[in-house]
């Protein structure tokens, strides 16, 4: 009898983390008071480090500009060269938006192996007020985003809030696998390390902080040697003593049309970095994974039909729950649609965690980087 439940056993810790985590988004999305708008709007300004241009940049920069908030905003782009691309774009939307705060800063120096980094350094003294917020340059967000983040501050104790995170439009199968990855993988891992614990890291698609935080960090400087910039600004801030929050309202990641190798080195680049971040979080992380739970099964069930039941067992849960978080929670209308590649996206997100552990180089903006203890990055010259 033991044997022939074997199988099930096999899956049971991925089939547990997949309804843990339907319940943490449930408690989150449904259960959760709504935070209160602050009474007086405090002045924002916006960072965002640019090189390049990413898809539909213009309308991605405008969505800054189109918010429905009363308080002073600033919004400050950040390039390394004056040849950039994304400049002309920049100069047009500040020629659409004459009334509101817009400035470029463009300055080529290099303050460590994080570029990103060295543009924010750059660009931050021209930073006027106390709430900073730092977006990626392909993040898009709604007319309520900064009503909504601003919410949290009214709490002293809370430090940063970041924000979840989504792609509604994909280009084809392979942005369709890193998309639906966000939905049936990111943000249920966001949401149960919320409930269990807490949150101690920032998401790099949308992060508001008071300068204060920030400063009691050592400022942009702490993270300019450091791959996952966005993680180590939230756990420094928050090993710092301050409070990090999730708001609820999703900021859009928007993706350009890619193919499935690009896809996957960016894939294996975030997974690497996570693991020299959080090496016994990353490592017990491969107990929750689907793919390799149902593969195990399949090779120690006594016979084909129990091991293709533990494996109808564990799909059926995990793309049911996927499909509720997709349609209810993150509302991307990626599901069901794309229902059909979660077992190859599960597969692809085994082989990075799998390969995460076999070396320490990544490439990242056309540079090749060596990652070390602890997430600090050596640019290979």
């Amino acid at each position: 009898m033991l044997y022939n439940l074997l199988p099930f056993f096999v899956i049971l810790p991925a089939l547990a983390y997949a309804l843990i985590s339907f319940v943490c988004a449930r408690l989150y999305f449904q259960l959760s008071p709504q935070i209160p708008v602050a009474p007086e709007s405090p002045g924002i300004s916006i960072l965002k480090p640019v090189k390049g241009i990413d898809a539909d940049s213009y309308a991605s920069f405008a969505s800054f500009c189109r918010q429905r908030y009363a308080g002073a905003q600033q919004l400050i782009f950040a390039v390394a060269s004056a040849d950039d691309p994304a400049i002309p774009v920049i100069q047009r939307l500040m020629a659409d938006f004459p009334g509101h705060d817009i400035s470029l800063t463009i300055n080529p120096a290099i303050h460590g192996p994080n570029y990103k980094v060295s543009n924010l350094i750059n660009a931050y003294p021209k930073a006027r007020h106390d709430i900073i917020i730092v977006c990626d340059s392909d993040i898009r967000v709604a007319p309520e985003y900064l009503q909504s983040v601003t919410a949290h501050f009214r709490e002293a104790q809370v430090g940063l809030v970041t924000s979840l995170y989504r792609t509604s439009q994909v280009h084809g199968i392979a942005t369709a696998l890193e998309a639906t990855g966000f939905t049936a993988e990111m943000i249920p891992n966001v949401l149960v390390a919320l409930r269990l614990e807490g949150l101690s890291f920032a998401l790099g698609a949308s992060m508001a902080f008071r300068r204060e935080a920030l400063a009691s960090i050592g400022g942009f400087q702490a993270l300019v040697n450091y791959l996952a910039d966005d993680y180590q600004l939230g756990n420094k801030i928050h090993l710092a003593g301050w409070q990090i929050a999730l708001d609820d309202c999703f900021v859009e990641s928007v993706v350009k049309a890619e193919n499935l190798m690009t896809v996957l080195s960016r894939q294996l680049r975030w997974a690497r970095t996570m693991r020299v971040s959080r090496p016994g979080g990353y490592l017990a992380s491969g107990m929750t994974l689907p793919f390799p739970a149902a593969l195990l099964a399949t090779l120690l069930a006594p016979s084909l039909f129990t091991g293709l039941a533990a494996v109808a067992l564990l799909y059926s849960v995990r793309m049911l729950v996927s499909t509720v978080f997709s349609r209810r929670f993150v509302q991307d209308g990626l599901l069901p649609r794309w229902l059909w590649l979660l077992p190859l996206r599960d597969m692809l997100a085994f082989c990075c965690w799998a390969l995460s552990f076999l070396g320490n180089r990544v490439e990242w903006r056309g540079s090749r980087f060596v990652l070390k203890p602890g997430g600090t990055i050596e640019e290979l010259v």
